[in-house]
């Protein structure tokens, strides 16, 4: 059996410890400031973070772009020409169009690499949601598993992450187009902070509002709370937009107090999802029920 290749792209917020404690390679996306591209690295340090967050704070904007084809052709051909089959995870295909044209390229490149496997799967995520499912995708290649294996393990996980990130507001994802809903959620947001969960079609959907940053993060662990299946055997993810160390502290304490879990990691969210959601968001992630909410549903 081949050897399997888990590769993702710059959504899924990997720190650089992750990344190599799994083994997982990724396909750069491009942040552009006032006409200047820059690849999009997870690997990114803390002052590089600040800057990026500091320019959004300061009111203007930094946009994105997918991975290029050129980008998947170098880091799908680096394994191919080892003989190994890739699962490439990509961004929700809702946020991204990265996960369809990686799609494309592997179709052109297994006939060039004949009996080589390639496949592509729209995560219904982004950020550590994503980056969650990428890590239990390298845990099965880890265990020898195939390439159809490990997708077909993937496609039934999709809808059991659990998501529930506050922001300070919506306006750099209004801007950006990364959230859905109604006008009448849009509306009058004064004093109240959204909660943005990952729908069961992988939009980033608004999905309730709270009065406060405080309860706002009551909110968002005792949904986690709520929702997370076993939680003893797995790490809960916080992931944030350059917040200060006091509320990682509030935020980590609480899930400490209030989930059983095995693990608390902590990541930053990204510089392509970053510049999408703005400074200062936070949320928290695990594994539970199944998301069956779809953007529009009642509640």
């Amino acid at each position: 059996m081949r050897n399997v290749k888990i590769i993702t792209d710059s959504c899924a917020d990997l720190n650089a410890e992750l990344l190599e404690r799994y083994d997982i390679d990724y396909a750069e996306m491009r942040t552009v400031y006032q006409g200047k591209e820059t690849p999009a690295k997870l690997t990114w340090s803390d002052s590089e973070v600040h800057e990026l967050y500091n320019i959004m704070r300061n009111g203007e904007r930094i946009t994105t772009t997918q991975v290029p084809v050129e980008e998947f052709m170098r880091v799908f051909k680096k394994y191919l020409d080892m003989n190994m089959d890739i699962v490439y995870i990509g961004c929700s295909a809702k946020s991204s169009g990265s996960v369809n044209t990686g799609h494309v390229t592997a179709q052109k490149l297994m006939e060039e690499y004949q009996g080589s496997e390639i496949y592509c799967i729209d995560s219904l995520n982004a950020s550590i949601g994503e980056g969650m499912l990428v890590i239990e995708a390298a845990k099965l290649a880890g265990e020898g598993k195939s390439a159809r294996e490990i997708n077909d393990a993937i496609l039934a996980k999709r809808n059991l992450v659990n998501e529930y990130v506050t922001v300070h507001s919506l306006t750099a994802l209004r801007k950006a187009g990364r959230v859905k809903g109604s006008a009448a959620f849009f509306g009058n947001l004064m004093g109240v902070k959204p909660i943005i969960i990952a729908d069961a079609n992988g939009d980033q959907a608004a999905y309730k509002k709270v009065k406060g940053r405080a309860n706002s993060f009551n909110e968002i662990v005792a949904m986690l709370k709520e929702s997370i299946i076993a939680p003893e055997t797995q790490t809960v993810y916080i992931a944030h937009g350059d917040c200060n160390a006091e509320e990682l502290k509030t935020l980590t304490d609480m899930v400490k107090a209030q989930i059983p879990c095995k693990d608390i990691y902590t990541v930053y969210i990204g510089p392509i999802v970053g510049a999408s959601i703005g400074p200062d968001a936070i949320g928290v992630w695990g594994f539970g029920k199944e998301v069956t909410y779809k953007n529009g549903d009642e509640k």
